[in-house]
């Protein structure tokens, strides 16, 4: 089985603490923050051994800049990812699921 070397970008890192920021700061949820932390961990370790066979996706922004998407088990966000030669994934964003993230892309 292929597996991948998964990098998360600054960007991607700046986007997960904004949203732990929010859970925790806002919401005043420390277990929140440690769930979807976790669930983080493990989208992660899962894009490891699948980012090959995500399917192309639905939006023509995602296909125009290469882009795939994988969504978290337990939590409505997903992860924004490219596959680079040499079995590399870059994590280049975070989501939550209710945003028009196609606004936001860098």
């Amino acid at each position: 089985m292929k597996t991948y070397r998964v990098i998360i970008t600054p960007d991607a890192e700046n986007d997960l603490k904004s949203y732990l920021s929010y859970l925790r700061d806002v919401k005043k949820n420390p277990q929140a923050v440690k769930s979807v932390l976790e669930d983080f961990r493990d989208t992660k370790n899962e894009l490891k051994s699948v980012a090959h066979s995500l399917p192309e996706p639905d939006s023509e922004k995602l296909k125009e800049r290469g882009l795939k998407r994988i969504n978290f088990k337990k939590h409505n966000y997903f992860l924004l990812f490219y596959i680079a030669p040499v079995d590399t994934v870059y994590v280049t964003a975070v989501f939550h699921g209710l945003e028009n993230f196609e606004e936001k892309l860098r």
